[in-house]
C-alpha cells in the first residue's frame, strides 16, 4: 500500500473524513450541548429512532450503548410507518442526514398523526422543512458528508439530548476518553506502516468473504456497523451474527455436510471481543472459534480498547471504518460513491 495507490483510488477523499473523525465527534458534542430540547424525560414512555442507513446506525448505537442504563424502551425503526405502540407519550427521533429519505419522511408524517413528541436531526431537506412547519425541535448538523461518514453527528447530539432530558446520566468523562482514544488511533490508522492494524486486517480480508461475530448485548450495533462499512466502502459482501443466538442456528451451517467447504474456505471470521462480554458468552466464543476454524480460511479476534463502554465501542467502530477504507484501496475502488444505491433511488423516484 502506497500514497500513490490512495491518491489514485480515493478520489472523494474518504481518508480525510476518517482522519478528522475525532474532531467531528468534538463538534457533534458541541452541537448537542447547544441544542434546545423542550421535552421532559419524565413525560416520555418510549423512544423510537426512525431512519435508514448511515442515519439509523446512530440510533442502533444509542440503543445498545444505553441498554443497561435507560429505564424506558428504545428501538430503531427502518420503515415507512412507526410501530403501533407509538403515541403522544413517545419520543420519536427523526434522523435523516440528507433530510430527503423517503421512508423517514413517511415515518415523520406518521409521528405527527400520532401526536408523538418529535425531535429532528438533519442537515437539510424535507425533514428540516417539516420540523419548521410543525414547530418541532431541530438539531441541524453540517452538510457535505456521506451519511455513513457522519456517524458522530448522528449519535452524539442524540445522546446529549437524552442527557438534557435527564433520561441518562452526564457522560463528560466517557466522551473525553473516547475523543482522546480516537485522536491517538487516528495517527496510527492513517499511517502506512506495518504496525497499522487496520491495514494489516484489510490485507487479511482481501479477496475473502468477511463474517463478523460479536456478543449480542452492547456490540450488536458495532457488528452491524462493520458489515455496513465493508459493503459501502470496500464494495464487498459481509455477513455476521451475534452470540448466543448464533449458537442456536447458524452454527450448524459450519458443517462438512453443507457441501459448501470450498466457499467457506474463502471466508474470514472476525470475532469482535470486549471485556464486558458475559462470561458464558466468552466461553461460547471460544468453543465457536474452534468449530468455525475447521472450515474458514482464517479466524481473527479484534479486542476493544479503553476503560468506558463508550470508548470501547468507538474503538472498534473506528478500526472497522479504517479497515473498510484500506480494503477499498486493495480492491481498487473509490470508497465514497455508492452508485447502486443512487440507481435504486432514481428508479424509485420514477414509480
Amino acid at each position: 500500500m502506497t500514497e500513490t495507490t490512495i491518491q489514485r483510488y480515493d478520489k472523494s477523499n474518504m481518508r480525510k473524513l476518517l482522519v478528522e473523525f475525532p474532531q467531528q465527534v468534538e463538534d457533534a458534542v458541541r452541537i448537542g450541548k447547544q441544542a434546545v430540547i423542550p421535552f421532559r424525560g419524565s413525560a416520555i414512555s418510549s423512544i423510537v429512532v426512525t431512519g435508514l442507513g448511515g442515519s439509523a446506525i446512530g440510533g442502533d448505537l444509542l440503543r445498545s450503548y444505553l441498554a443497561n442504563e435507560l429505564y424506558i424502551p428504545i428501538s430503531v425503526n427502518r420503515h415507512y410507518f412507526l410501530p403501533e405502540c407509538v403515541d403522544e407519550t413517545s419520543l420519536v427521533i427523526v434522523s435523516s442526514y440528507s433530510g430527503d429519505t423517503e421512508e423517514t419522511i413517511a415515518a415523520h408524517n406518521d409521528a405527527v398523526k400520532r401526536k408523538a413528541r418529535v425531535l429532528c436531526i438533519s442537515s437539510n431537506g424535507e425533514t428540516e422543512r417539516l420540523a419548521r412547519k410543525f414547530r418541532q425541535p431541530l438539531i441541524t448538523i453540517p452538510k457535505g458528508y456521506p451519511p455513513r461518514a457522519a456517524l458522530g453527528y448522528s449519535f452524539f447530539p442524540c445522546l446529549m439530548a437524552l442527557i438534557k432530558m435527564k433520561l441518562v446520566k452526564p457522560k463528560e468523562k466517557e466522551i473525553g476518553e473516547t475523543i482522546a482514544l480516537l485522536k491517538k488511533r487516528s495517527m496510527l490508522y492513517a499511517s502506512l506502516s506495518q504496525k497499522n492494524p487496520a491495514l494489516q486486517l484489510a490485507r487479511q480480508l482481501y479477496t475473502k468473504l468477511p463474517v463478523v461475530y460479536s456478543s449480542a448485548n452492547q456490540f450488536d450495533a458495532v457488528n452491524l456497523r462493520w458489515r455496513g462499512q465493508l459493503a459501502e466502502n470496500a464494495k464487498v459482501l459481509a455477513f455476521g451474527h451475534v452470540l448466543p443466538e448464533m449458537n442456536h442456528n447458524e452454527l450448524v451451517g459450519w458443517s462438512r455436510y453443507s457441501g459448501m467447504q470450498r466457499l467457506m474456505s474463502d471466508m474470514v471470521v472476525i470475532f469482535l471481543r470486549d471485556k464486558s462480554d458475559y462470561e458464558r458468552v466468552q466461553v461460547r466464543m471460544e468453543i465457536t472459534k474452534g468449530i468455525v476454524s475447521e472450515f474458514a480460511s482464517r479466524v481473527i479476534e479484534v479486542h476493544s480498547e479503553g476503560k468506558s463502554l463508550l470508548a470501547r465501542m468507538f474503538s472498534l467502530i473506528y478500526l472497522g471504518d479504517w479497515v473498510s477504507f484500506y480494503l477499498a484501496m486493495l480492491n481498487g475502488v473509490d470508497p465514497t460513491p455508492v452508485k447502486v444505491i443512487e440507481y435504486l433511488k432514481n428508479k424509485l423516484a420514477k414509480v
